[in-house]
C-alpha cells in the first residue's frame, strides 16, 4: 500500500541519511549534501550489476575512474574542472543508473530530471549551473574512456563491441588504473577523500 494519502500529489522527495528531504522534481542546493551523494553512489551498480568480481562495480568507483582519467588527459586542468569530473554522474545518488539504451527509450522526461539535479549539486559546490562545452567534451571523453575499460574489463564485452559503443581509447592504458570491484564502505570513503582533496585545493 502507498504511504501517499488518496487524493494527495505524489511524493516527489526523497528522505536523505543526512535528514535532508531532496525535491526530485525542483531540488534545491540546500538539500544536496555530499555525505549523501557518497553513500547513494557507492551502492549503485554500474553495468546494471552486470560485473564480473564479489562486488559492484559501483557509480563512485565509476566516478572516481573517470576524474583520475580526466586529470590525466588534462593534467593542466583547475581544481573546479576535475570537481565536475568527479561530480559527473552525482544526479544518479537519488534517481540510480541507466544503462544508455534504456536512458533513450525513457526519453526527455529522465534527462530533464537529471539536469535538474546536476544543476542543483554544483550550485551547492560552487560551481557553474552549467560546465562550458569545451569542459564538457573533455569529462565526455574520460567518461567513454572508462565505459570501454570497465566494458571489456568487468562486463564481458568484446573489443569490437566496445570500440562501436565506446571508441578505443588511444594513448591511455588501463594499467595504471584500479578496476578492482570494492565494498560499498571502502568506495564511499574514498570518493569523500578525493572530494575532500580537491576541496583543499580549489580552497588553497
Amino acid at each position: 500500500m502507498s504511504a501517499d494519502r488518496v487524493g494527495a500529489p505524489p511524493r516527489a522527495w526523497q528522505r536523505m541519511l543526512s535528514g535532508r528531504r531532496l525535491d526530485l522534481l525542483d531540488p534545491s542546493p540546500l538539500d544536496v549534501e555530499i555525505a549523501d551523494i557518497a553513500h547513494g553512489l557507492a551502492r549503485v551498480a554500474r553495468w546494471n550489476g552486470q560485473t564480473s568480481g564479489d562486488h559492484a562495480f559501483s557509480v563512485a568507483q565509476h566516478s572516481l575512474l573517470v576524474e583520475d582519467i580526466f586529470s590525466t588527459i588534462q593534467p593542466g586542468a583547475l581544481p573546479d574542472a576535475r570537481l565536475a569530473a568527479l561530480l559527473h554522474d552525482a544526479p544518479e545518488y537519488v534517481i540510480g543508473d541507466m544503462i544508455s539504451p534504456f536512458k533513450s527509450a525513457v526519453g526527455g522526461g529522465y534527462k530533464a530530471v537529471e539536469h535538474r539535479l546536476q544543476r542543483a549539486i554544483h550550485l551547492r559546490f560552487g560551481l557553474p549551473p552549467e560546465s562550458d562545452e569545451k569542459l564538457k567534451r573533455e569529462i565526455k571523453r574520460a567518461d567513454q574512456i572508462a565505459a570501454y575499460f570497465e566494458a571489456t574489463m568487468l562486463a564481458g564485452f568484446s573489443v569490437t563491441e566496445a570500440t562501436q559503443f565506446f571508441g578505443r581509447p588511444r594513448g591511455i592504458s588501463p594499467d595504471r588504473f584500479d578496476f578492482a570491484c570494492k565494498p560499498a564502505k571502502a568506495v564511499q570513503a574514498a570518493f569523500l577523500k578525493r572530494f575532500a582533496a580537491i576541496e583543499k585545493l580549489r580552497n588553497g
